[in-house]
């Protein structure tokens, strides 16, 4: 047992990235190319991209819809933990990014199950919910423009069924939420303010994980 989160240095780090994750080659192709990314650290962390597919899997999701796909590793990891049977909905707003996602979905051969919405999030999430769709997604990950994950939220609290998972990640922003100072971009006061609202919404069950840059798990009621 222990009170607080190992640390893990270099060799502890390399020692878990062989020995406790169970990541598809193709997931593992695609991080290694994305390390070369300017943005590289918008990806997932593998060890963030193994509890996904263990919770949906967990829960047998069979529509996944993401906020944030970047090159595309967290809506792959999705894919193939639903099956050929799961479908994915991956918003995001740069071309850039989603060129490059669209390339890995061919290679891992998942690119059927997946469908972009290329445009602002809040317009692809209004859209949904004015087509019938809420209620109806297994899990929502926002992992996107943090300003807006407050309104983001409300949207995953449509259109998640309940039972479903709200996944948020980068709820830590480097360490910068325990401490906001004014020359701080104001997403920093908006995450740590939206933090404890999380925490205190009865209207999910909560837990935030030391996982990458900091994750939320939300259970709807």
């Amino acid at each position: 047992m222990s009170r607080e989160t190992l640390s893990l240095d270099h060799d502890m780090r390399e020692y878990y990235l062989h020995t406790a994750l169970r990541e598809p080659a193709i997931l593992a192709e695609l991080r290694e190319f994305t390390a070369q990314h300017k943005q590289a650290k918008m990806q997932l962390s593998p060890e963030q991209g193994a509890l996904l597919i263990f919770l949906l899997r967990l829960i047998k999701a069979q529509n996944y819809l993401e906020v944030g796909t970047f090159t595309g590793y967290s809506s792959i990891a999705a894919a193939i933990a639903m099956g050929p049977s799961g479908r994915v909905i991956a918003c995001d707003l740069v071309e850039e990014f989603t060129k490059i996602a669209q390339e890995w979905w061919k290679k891992a051969g998942v690119e059927q199950q997946i469908t972009l919405k290329l445009q602002a999030a809040v317009f692809s999430l209004e859209t949904l919910v004015a087509e019938g769709h809420s209620g109806t997604f297994d899990c929502m990950l926002i992992d996107a423009d943090k300003p807006f994950y407050p309104t983001y939220y409300d949207f995953a609290l449509q259109l998640v069924r309940p039972g479903g998972l709200i996944i948020l990640d980068n709820m830590f922003l480097g360490g910068r939420v325990a401490k906001p100072l004014a020359r701080h971009p104001a997403s920093v006061q908006i995450l740590h303010d939206f933090n404890r609202q999380l925490r205190d919404d009865p209207r999910v069950e909560h837990a935030m994980l030391p996982a990458g840059d900091g994750m939320t798990l939300l259970f709807k009621r």
